[in-house]
């Protein structure tokens, strides 16, 4: 998973509110009235596995939380996601990979995990396995900036299309149709003993992500 150079182009760029959604970027300086934020989307390594964890619980805590009961989402842990990233990401043969989001100020504020399609689906040979974004990074642009990240790392592969599962209720399901994302296929899951409908979402031009 860590076998690619993280060495990354430093792009400063002055943006306006209005100007910070549409603007695709590894790093930037956004520019407003009242401050200047530095983001940095970077590959993730191992030492990252604790923020990455707490950005995991915490993000399904508001984002699942009309969804899934709050017994369960009390119950997540801090220490089984950091272990579960720590081995994740120490895996070198791995053909996945994790990009994080990182403001100097806020430290680690979301993250994107990409890699090969892996249920079947013969029309998309990439796959957006995972987004979570802390709620005070959401509506921010963080989120189109890790997928493009993503899509990029992905055609570097060999990949020329992609696709994300995501739950039919989820609230960031928007998320992806407004990137472009078409609906492709839907299943039914349980996931705390809770039966939920799950859709597809595929792009089949990555460069229309990037």
């Amino acid at each position: 998973m860590l076998n690619w150079p993280t060495i990354i182009t430093v792009l400063p760029i002055h943006l306006s509110e209005s100007e910070r959604i549409p603007y695709f970027g590894t790093i930037e300086a956004v520019h407003s009235s009242h401050s200047r934020q530095i983001l940095i989307i970077r590959l993730a390594t191992s030492e990252d596995a604790a923020a990455i964890s707490r950005v995991h619980v915490d993000s399904t805590r508001t984002t699942y939380a009309h969804l899934l009961p709050q017994s369960y989402l009390a119950g997540l842990s801090y220490d089984e996601r950091q272990s579960m990233w720590a081995r994740a990401l120490a895996d070198r043969e791995s053909k996945y990979f994790t990009f994080i989001a990182e403001k100097p100020s806020e430290g680690i504020v979301g993250f994107a995990t990409g890699g090969p399609e892996r249920s079947g689906m013969t029309d998309y040979s990439g796959e957006l396995l995972a987004i979570y974004l802390l709620q005070s990074a959401q509506r921010s642009g963080t989120g189109r900036r890790l997928v493009s990240a993503v899509a990029s790392r992905l055609a570097e592969s060999g990949h020329a299309s992609m696709m994300v599962w995501v739950l039919a209720d989820n609230p960031s399901r928007a998320f992806y149709g407004k990137l472009g994302g078409q609906p492709v296929a839907e299943k039914l899951i349980e996931l705390a003993g809770v039966q939920l409908v799950e859709v597809a979402l595929g792009w089949t031009d990555l460069s229309r992500l990037k």
